[in-house]
């Protein structure tokens, strides 16, 4: 599954750090989950969505 959470945080022109520290996670976990390396627990998914005000839908792409 990919996402758009770099792109979507880059909008907000926020750092992988602020955004990080806004989910109580590692620098390293949001940089890992921007390069499709790690898929976030559904509420970490959901605290994402919500920092960066777009709806869950809007941050990942499903493809087969």
């Amino acid at each position: 599954m990919e996402n758009r959470i770099k792109s979507l945080r880059k909008e907000k022109k926020m750092s992988q750090e602020e955004l990080a520290n806004a989910c109580d996670v590692s620098r390293q976990t949001i940089n890992a989950i921007e390069n499709n390396k790690y898929d976030p627990s559904l509420a970490l998914a959901f605290q994402i969505a919500s920092i960066l005000c777009v709806p869950i839908d809007e941050l990942f792409i499903y493809r087969k």
